[in-house]
């Protein structure tokens, strides 16, 4: 007889539930999070698990990974997926999550989650890092543009390599406020010093990643950029069709269609937040930063005419994603020209 499992996870302790092909509850026992007390558990000779079902979450990766390696068959599945699922039962309860999640497995009725692998989980570690300590200097600087104005002393405007410069020179003759600035102006370097160190490393990792100098040769696309997509799609294979790379990533619109009605409305915004914002600022830095003119500025000049700057960034961001794609599937350079396009198509 098969079994089927569902794997309700928390920090420190994990629900299992295991049912058989009819549904009826073999065994739920609660253990500790962490992939050898799991093995242990499913690895019983009593059950011929057809299929492990478990949440997408923190611990999902790591978990995955060592259940796969000790030969279980575990499933990665869609969070937002399982969450409606579960709205069914009246009552929440790690129990009743992973009976849920076990009935999922049985019935066949889950989507299934890729889960990266080892090298882009920790490019995506490094990108998330540095993201981190450029928001935290950020609000230090912030921070101390409110503190002095309430003394009435403005910074104004000034880049980050002044921004220091200028503090010191506004508290110059404030000894006692010099005193509080002080350790802000510490923290705040030493956040930018590690940043650098960071961003370096991702560079260095884009110079030496031949995919990345491929997608960099995309007008607007940059050492950070090109490491963030390929962290995040991870495997190219996995998408049959580039076109689908955009609604992955939330950047196609919502349809909401019932009897006669039928309505189109915003992007999805689902799926990973922090490329989506790459995307766009990428579709910017085209748009007002780039020069040199290629089909794809064209393109995205003729959207902005017809339906505004907004909508033109959106739609550029989602065809970037396409065209990345594609040139890291076929692995060939961008193709400034209609022409060169073409050529490089019937090739």
């Amino acid at each position: 007889m098969k079994h089927y499992s569902g794997l309700d996870v928390s920090v420190k302790e994990t629900a299992v539930c295991i049912v058989d092909e009819t549904g009826r509850i073999c065994r739920e026992i609660k253990v500790v999070s962490h992939p050898d007390d799991l093995v242990a558990v499913l690895q019983d000779p009593a059950w011929n698990l057809e299929r492990i079902g478990l949440e997408a979450g923190p611990l999902s990766q790591w978990l995955f990974e060592g259940l796969a390696k000790a030969g279980l068959p575990v499933i990665c599945i869609e969070t937002r997926h399982t969450k409606a699922f579960l709205k069914a039962q009246p009552n929440k309860t790690d129990r009743n999550d992973a009976r849920g999640i076990a009935q999922m497995m049985r019935v066949n009725l889950f989507r299934p989650v890729h889960v990266k692998t080892l090298s882009s989980q920790k490019r995506r570690a490094l990108l998330t890092a540095r993201k981190l300590l450029q928001e935290k200097a950020i609000a230090i600087e912030n921070d101390l543009r409110g503190l002095l104005r309430n003394f009435g002393l403005k910074v104004g405007i000034v880049g980050a390599v002044k921004f220091e410069e200028r503090i010191r020179e506004l508290v110059d003759d404030m000894p006692d406020i010099r005193e509080i600035m002080e350790p802000l102006l510490a923290s705040r370097q030493k956040l930018r010093d590690e940043f650098t160190r960071l961003h370096k490393k991702v560079v260095d990792i884009a110079r030496d990643d031949r995919t990345c100098r491929l997608l960099m040769t995309i007008p607007g696309v940059g050492p950070i950029v090109s490491v963030a997509f390929t962290s995040t799609i991870d495997i190219p294979q996995r998408f049959k069709n580039s076109k689908t790379v955009g609604a992955v990533l939330g950047l196609t619109p919502r349809m909401n269609e019932s009897g006669e009605s039928k309505r189109v409305g915003k992007v999805s915004c689902c799926g990973d937040g922090m490329m989506r914002m790459l995307l766009h600022e990428a579709a910017q830095t085209l748009l007002s930063v780039v020069r040199r003119w290629s089909w794809l500025k064209a393109w995205a000049m003729s959207v902005a005419r017809r339906r505004g700057r907004a909508k033109a960034i959106t739609a550029l961001a989602r065809r970037l994603a396409v065209i990345m794609h594609r040139i890291w599937s076929n692995g060939t350079e961008f193709c400034w020209t209609r022409a060169e396009l073409a050529g490089a198509s019937h090739a």
